[in-house]
């Protein structure tokens, strides 16, 4: 199998947030996009300064609130041929 440089920064964001948030994000296929999102914890607050620039690796990132806390995620565009 190739290398494929998407790949690897998506593998690289999982892991990073893994670390921050002391939870695996999830990581959700959108056909064309990936979503990795995690819920806000307190040791991802703590680190926060830290989260920013893994956040800033997608295309597109965001804060969602919901009744039950908050979220963080960021989407990754896949060009054609990504597996």
């Amino acid at each position: 199998m190739a290398y494929d440089p998407q790949i690897a920064v998506i593998h690289s964001v999982r892991a990073r947030l893994t670390a921050l948030a002391g939870i695996p994000p999830r990581v959700i296929d959108e056909g064309a996009s990936v979503r990795i999102e995690t819920d806000v914890t307190d040791a991802l607050l703590r680190r926060w300064t830290h989260a920013v620039p893994v956040f800033s690796l997608g295309s597109e990132f965001g804060l969602i609130t919901t009744t039950a806390g908050q979220i963080a995620w960021l989407r990754i565009e896949l060009r054609e041929g990504t597996p």
